[in-house]
Formats: structure tokens, sequence, C-alpha cells
């Protein structure tokens, strides 16, 4: 028979493998952050050039399959305005060579 500490590392390794355990830790620190964030305080307007800056990085972040540090600029700095596309910036079009 298994013992709690042997069926604590089979699941730890299991939710590893799915990629969950890295995607609920990236939840949790994105929520802590939520939480400790003053909203007495609004944060200041994203400029034109800054929500920019901020879909590039989230693009290089999921080319690169960092999915779950995506997912916490998402909540904290893309989260204010959403994707660049709903936020007025027009997608430019994609070489064929970065299609691949």
């Amino acid at each position: 028979m298994a013992t709690v500490t042997e069926l604590k590392a089979v699941l730890k390794d299991t939710l590893e493998k799915r990629g969950v355990l890295g995607h609920l830790r990236a939840r949790i620190r994105a929520e802590v952050f939520n939480a400790l964030d003053d909203e007495s305080e609004p944060p200041p307007p994203l400029s034109h050039e800054n929500l920019l800056i901020n879909e590039l990085i989230r693009e290089y972040l999921e080319f690169n399959k960092y999915k779950y540090t995506a997912s916490v600029l998402m909540a904290d700095g893309l989260g204010r305005k959403g994707k660049g596309t709903s936020a007025g910036i027009e997608e430019p079009p994609v070489s064929p060579a970065v299609k691949r």
C-alpha cells in the first residue's frame, strides 16, 4: 500500500508533466499580486507605445511556450486594456518566414 508521501509525490509529478502545476503556480502568483494591488490608486493609462511593447512581450512569451509567465503578464499589465487587437492596435502582416 502506498503512503501519503508517495501519493503526494506521484500526484505532483503527474501535475507537472501535464503542465497543470506550473499554471496553478502562475495563477496563484497573479492572484496574490492582484490582492496586494492598491485599487484605490488607479494605474496610469498606458500609451500606445507601451501597449505595443506589452503585446510584443506577450507574443514572445507565447512563441517560446512561456504560457504561465504570459498568463501573469495578461493578468497584470495587459489585463487593463486586453490584447492588442481589442486595445485598438492593428496587427501587422506576418511574413512567411515568421509563420514557419
